[in-house]
């Protein structure tokens, strides 16, 4: 595609007092449009929050700063407008932060990333799609800053102000190109989807089963995972630092495995750190004589795989879908999983629709997902659905969680 003119790069404001945000929010109160993003510092802190907040309209731009500005009420309300067009980019886990912190929900939403892989866009990370549409180069040194620190040097919020800068630039381009395309009722219903995303909180008491690999132990190895989890979040939460700086997934698992019970054996186990180890090896040891001292018959699981799973002809109906749902995205050429994530291909293959009314019935599909690919996924089904008698029940029981980083059956629209 041929770049558009380089913008101009405008000043950034910095809100650092009540007074200044307030002045600030109320000059743009009356936008229709404002570009959102925010700074965590999960890489390094125990429990995230937003750290920065950095807010741009056509003509302003500005970077506020929550430590100093506690309760910016009047960016709430322009937030929660549904008279407001919020731009983001990657807006899943901004959305969570702002629920959490200020139990704000968003409305009216444009999220770059979704409206660039709708368009069939490979690279549509922000700094990618900057280059190509304006070649703005964004530097990416400080991607795992820690935001937190105060004060923060004037090199890390000019790289912040870059996050919003030309992102309405940049939704005017998206947009214009899937109006072309036929596709912006897509987006909006994409869009849509995103209203009401909360944070949630994660249970520390089966989260250890989420860990990739832990699918590889034995019930008893379980019962040590769990409770290394239970010590390293007491541990991390204590010291205000993330998990992994604590200990790392991958040394859980092998203490998991090994067992060690005394000093000298956790000394022969790789990547604990030297002060975790003169400080709080006999804290591990103890935990682990905790998981071999669970009764055989309290020693965790996995949940059971709900009822589709055991169906002879669920697998086979899923993959029907699949190739019906790849064969489309080769034809729009879209990524499979933007036209069709494999959780709402799964959806479809519970519901074992035999007529078009009941695909638009499955509430996880887009209905402009229903209108690509719903005909298709019933002549696909036709012969297993009318083989099967009248439709069962679906489930109520959740599939179990993907292990930790396993990117198979996510959707492409969340990072969360």
């Amino acid at each position: 595609m041929t770049a558009s003119k380089k913008p101009d790069a405008p000043r950034t404001l910095f809100l650092d007092s009540p007074e200044a945000a307030d002045q600030f929010l109320s000059s743009i109160e009356t936008t229709r449009v404002v570009a959102i993003d925010t700074e965590g510092a999960s890489f390094h802190r125990y429990v995230d929050r937003i750290y920065l907040l950095q807010l741009s309209t056509d003509a302003r731009h500005a970077i506020l700063d929550p430590l100093k500005v506690s309760s910016p009420s009047r960016l709430g309300s322009l937030l929660e407008s549904r008279e407001v067009e919020v731009v983001f980019h990657d807006a899943d886990y901004d959305l969570r932060l702002l629920h959490q912190d200020y139990g704000w929900q968003v409305n009216n939403i444009f999220d770059t990333r979704i409206a660039a892989q709708l368009l069939g866009i490979k690279a549509f990370g922000l700094a990618a799609l900057l280059d190509s549409y304006f070649g703005v180069k964004l530097d990416k040194k400080h991607q795992r800053a820690d935001w937190s620190m105060r004060p923060l040097p004037s090199d890390m919020l000019d790289y912040a102000a870059q996050d919003t800068m030309h992102l309405l630039g940049l939704r005017e381009q998206l947009r214009d190109a899937l109006e072309r395309k036929g596709r912006w009722h897509w987006a909006r219903e994409e869009f849509a989807r995103l209203e009401g995303t909360q944070w949630d909180s994660e249970d520390i008491g089966s989260s250890f089963l989420r860990l990739k690999g832990a699918r590889d132990l034995s019930r008893r190895e379980l019962a040590l995972l769990r409770e290394l989890a239970i010590w390293r979040d007491g541990v991390a939460k204590g010291i205000d630092r993330s998990t992994f700086r604590v200990v790392t997934n991958d040394v859980l698992l092998d203490l998991a495995r090994r067992s060690p019970r005394t000093m000298d054996d956790l000394r022969g186990v790789k990547g604990i750190g030297r002060g975790i180890l003169e400080h709080r090896g006999e804290e591990m040891l103890e935990a682990m004589a905790r998981g071999r001292a669970v009764p055989d018959a309290e020693l965790p699981r996995f949940p059971k795989s709900p009822r589709w799973d055991r169906d002879p002809l669920f697998d086979e109906r899923v993959a029907r879908l699949k190739r019906v749902r790849d064969e489309s995205a080769s034809q729009l050429e879209l990524d499979p999983g933007v036209l069709c994530a494999r959780d709402r291909l799964e959806a479809v293959a519970r519901a074992k629709p035999r007529h078009i009314d009941e695909v638009q019935e499955i509430q996880e599909l887009s209905g402009w997902q229903i209108e690509v690919l719903g005909p298709s996924f019933v002549h696909a089904l036709k012969d297993l659905s009318n083989g099967e008698g009248p439709n069962e029940p679906a489930a109520t029981a959740a599939p179990p969680a993907p292990a930790e980083n396993d990117e198979a059956d996510a959707s492409p629209y969340r990072d969360g």
